[in-house]
């Protein structure tokens, strides 16, 4: 992930839900295992099963059981950061909020800090609409952080 901590970044697809992250890789390894004998003509095989894992992301988002919520509690093993939990969740509980394919867009370039070119590419979009997105995205998230994004800035 482009110079960042793996580990951090767990989870900010899935809105910190640690099963459905856990299923995801699942299903992102099995795929790739699928394909293993063609991954040598891949060229990279890190980036190929992101790119899997997105898609798969995607997918999900689409089916119609994929927008239950759990309602009472936070998930189990949600992690807690030591550098701030409460800006954590305020971010997770907003990336929740945006569409699926914004909130990919939004990881992909901000978290794993990639190009309009790479994120294009792992969303098979061009990158006029990683653009599009990006800004749709960013609005959306300023909307629903209003000035509590501020509050924790300043700390």
């Amino acid at each position: 992930m482009h110079g960042q901590d793996p580990q951090r970044g767990r989870g900010l697809l899935t809105s910190g839900d640690v099963h459905l992250a856990e299923d995801l890789v699942q299903e992102t390894l099995s795929r790739m295992y699928v394909l293993w004998g063609r991954a040598r003509r891949i060229d990279n095989p890190a980036a190929y099963a992101q790119t899997v894992l997105v898609r798969t992301f995607l997918t999900h988002r689409r089916r119609r059981s994929a927008s239950e919520r759990p309602l009472a509690e936070l998930p189990e093993g949600a992690p807690a950061d030591p550098d701030d939990p409460a800006l954590r969740m305020t971010l997770l509980r907003a990336l929740a909020q945006l569409a699926p394919k914004d909130r990919a867009v939004v990881v992909l370039r901000y978290w794993e800090d990639r190009s309009i070119e790479e994120t294009a590419a792992a969303l098979q979009v061009s990158p006029a609409a990683v653009r599009t997105r990006c800004v749709r995205a960013l609005g959306r998230l300023r909307e629903l952080l209003g000035g509590s994004i501020a509050e924790f800035a300043a700390r």
